[in-house]
């Protein structure tokens, strides 16, 4: 009786149904997803750091407008250093509208700046139907005059 062991004919393996491409069916069913999230992510981060440096650059021009000096700064001072600030983060001047109120007003007064910007979106509209394709930033200061 030589020989006359068990014998498995192969591995348990090679007896079951293949699964082999199911992996790449479910990625490819989840990546359009997994993408509109990741590039959704960047789309709005992108529009966050602009609104950032919008209300910083109207802060910045308020701060400027609202000091205690003889002669007051003017409204075009006021829009010089907004602008100065939108030009050192890189941001383009092209469309930006940069209002200034209450410039050269008395102890008390209100001095307002309003950076406006219109953002045009990148990815998105192209990958979600009916979304917007720009939206208006707008970065707002109101500051009392010393």
């Amino acid at each position: 009786m030589e020989g006359a062991g068990l014998r498995i004919r192969g591995s348990l393996h090679s007896e079951l149904p293949s699964n082999r491409g199911s992996a790449a069916v479910e990625f490819a069913l989840v990546l359009p997803l997994l993408l509109m999230i990741v590039l959704g992510i960047v789309e709005f981060g992108l529009l966050l750091y602009r609104q950032a440096i919008l209300a910083t650059a109207s802060r910045e021009g308020a701060r400027v407008g609202v000091v205690l000096r003889t002669p007051k700064p003017s409204a075009g001072e006021v829009q010089a250093v907004a602008q100065g600030v939108l030009t050192n983060a890189g941001l383009s001047l092209n469309q930006t509208t940069i209002t200034v109120t209450g410039s050269g007003g008395s102890f008390g007064s209100d001095l307002t700046v309003t950076v406006e910007q219109p953002y045009q979106f990148m990815f998105l509209p192209n990958l979600v139907p009916g979304m917007k394709t720009s939206v208006k930033l707008v970065g707002k200061t109101v500051m009392k005059n010393e």
